[in-house]
């Protein structure tokens, strides 16, 4: 196990050095970092600076009414005044929020962002940052693992044992398979019927030959091919040297990370985009094809064609009969897009697989948040609470394409109202996700 981990964490650490760029002398002037602009960094910074003149001047007349002699008791004088001051932090909040908006906005009208739908892509963080189609990617893993032979021969013929192949059951036999070869020169050191496998055996041939990078694996193992005589002719047979089969240590460490490897899969990119408050928000643009397990005209046809068969034997379905009905169009989906609204009007956008657990959907809200650690609720556009986070999107009908609010657990955000004094919460979204706002 922990051979993989040093595996990883060296290939982690590679691309977060090709991430950093270029470096410099030591006796050199240190360059300064790239900074983003300050427009999108502070966005919503507004909140924390300085008040500005015309506050400090209506908080002074409104301390000044507190101290001015008035008609009534004094307990009603203070509490007028502690409601005007409350107030007037609700007014200066409020333009503070709007200020900023309509400024972001205006920079947006100047450059306006096409709502066309980015294609449904893929990443893998530990082989490139780019973003790929699925099997683009799959290609680039490929490719990756390949290279990666010369320098971790054991460990990247693992890897390729767990990823590129398809079938689950035959990856588990051959590892099996393989295993037994290593427990064999293990228990039975010296022993020169173990030393050599037969590549036309049956058993090799049907549980090992197909799957990619067994025989790598093997050959880093120790064994190499070789022609040699068998019943009356001459067969390739794959030998390990009787000096590197005695290295038990060697070979149980193998079987190791034979063992521990996991695939390495193409990831769903959310191509997360956040929009300012938007009257369109149910006004999706065109989904792509990627987005079916068929094409949508074909889908619309089959409706059709069961639509007419229904009217034509006028068929009253049972309740049940609807419900599978629906299911089964539900699985015709492969991704959703989800726009999440939140309390303030902004509005956060991903893209899921429609076999996703919402327990996803959950997640990516979460990272998003400024405070993480509060709980909140999901409701869809009619007002039903999401609770069963081990429910898919497609079971729950959030395909492919739907409108759900956020709203934070009331008795909670009530306390922490009361403990930082704040008449209204501060944006729900955190700094990084506010600086990617745009229009809708």
């Amino acid at each position: 196990m922990s051979a993989i981990k040093r595996f990883f964490q060296k290939k982690k650490l590679d691309v977060k050095f090709k991430k950093a760029g270029g470096g410099h002398r030591l006796d050199e002037a240190s360059q300064s970092h790239s900074q983003q602009p300050a427009a999108s960094g502070a966005l919503y910074e507004s909140s924390k600076q300085p008040p500005t003149e015309a506050q400090l001047m209506a908080r002074e007349a409104a301390m000044a009414r507190i101290q001015q002699p008035r008609p009534g008791t004094a307990n009603s004088i203070k509490a007028r005044a502690k409601r005007e001051i409350e107030e007037e932090q609700k007014r200066s909040q409020l333009a503070n929020t709007q200020q900023a908006l309509s400024s972001r906005e205006v920079a947006l009208d100047a450059a306006p962002v096409a709502m066309a739908i980015v294609p449904v892509q893929y990443k893998c963080d530990l082989i490139s940052d780019r973003l790929l189609p699925k099997e683009e990617m799959e290609q680039c893993i490929h490719e990756y693992l390949l290279s990666q032979l010369a320098e971790e021969p054991e460990m990247a013929s693992a890897l390729m044992i767990h990823t590129l192949n398809k079938h689950k059951d035959k990856t588990k036999t051959c590892i099996d398979i393989l295993c037994k070869y290593l427990d064999n020169l293990i228990s039975n050191p010296g022993d020169d019927k173990f030393l050599k496998i037969r590549i036309g055996n049956k058993a090799f041939q049907e549980r090992v030959d197909g799957i990619v990078g067994a025989e790598e694996f093997l050959q880093s193992t120790g064994f190499s091919r070789k022609v040699l005589p068998f019943q009356d002719k001459e067969e390739i047979f794959l030998v390990i040297d009787s000096e590197r089969a005695k290295d038990a240590d060697r070979l149980a460490s193998l079987k190791e990370i034979l063992h521990a490897a996991e695939p390495i899969k193409p990831e769903l990119d959310r191509a997360l985009r956040v929009f300012s408050p938007s009257s369109n928000i149910s006004h999706f643009p065109q989904l792509p094809n990627e987005f079916y397990k068929i094409t949508p005209e074909e889908m619309k046809r089959e409706q059709q064609i069961r639509t007419e068969a229904v009217e034509k034997l006028g068929m009253l379905r049972t309740k049940a009969m609807r419900e599978r009905d629906e299911q089964r169009e539900l699985r015709r989906y492969r991704f959703t897009l989800i726009r999440l609204r939140f309390p303030d009007g902004i509005i956060l956008q991903g893209i899921f697989r429609a076999t996703e657990k919402l327990s996803a959907l959950f997640q990516f809200v979460r990272e998003n948040l400024e405070n993480d650690w509060m709980p909140f609720f999901l409701h869809t556009s009619t007002a039903h609470k999401l609770t069963n986070e081990e429910d898919t999107l497609a079971q729950l009908g959030l395909v492919p394409a739907v409108v759900i609010n956020f709203s934070w657990d009331p008795s909670v955000l009530a306390e922490v109202q009361a403990q930082q004094g704040l008449s209204m919460m501060p944006p729900a979204l955190c700094k990084n996700a506010l600086a990617k706002l745009e229009s809708l």
